[in-house]
């Protein structure tokens, strides 16, 4: 599958979604809300938001919680993912982390990632992201 080219009318809606995914955000301890949005080779998209938690390693990320939405929907054997939307409530540069990384690895080898960088909202692929990604 090669990388898909978004339109400008796809990307503004992954980055919508992902907007409005944020306000549900679960995050009392770092204050730091983050919006996530997944579309799929199906055409639909799929929003999740982080989710804190006391004990700072069980938390999850919208990222992740996006992908998991679509895998309910779609199955886990069918999924894959086209594109990613990453937004935060402070506006400041937030790429997936590398857990979220490998997991957009494995539904979508060719994903292309929108995420707010150092120099304004960047448009990667997730080989760039995460090149020689784990795959069995």
């Amino acid at each position: 599958m090669d990388t898909v080219a978004l339109t400008e009318s796809q990307q503004k809606q992954l980055i919508e979604t992902a907007s409005k995914a944020l306000t549900s955000a679960y995050a009392p301890y770092s204050q730091f809300r983050v919006g996530a949005a997944v579309l799929t080779t199906t055409g639909k998209i799929f929003a999740g938001c982080n989710i804190e938690n006391a004990s700072y390693g069980l938390s999850m990320c919208a990222e992740r919680n996006a992908i998991a939405n679509a895998i309910m929907v779609e199955g886990s054997d069918t999924i894959k993912i086209t594109a990613i939307a990453v937004v935060n409530s402070q506006n400041i540069p937030c790429s997936p982390c590398g857990a979220c990384r490998q997991v957009i690895w494995e539904f979508g080898q060719k994903a292309q990632v929108i995420f707010l960088g150092s120099k304004g909202w960047q448009n990667s692929t997730i080989g760039k992201l995460l090149p020689e990604g784990f795959s069995l």
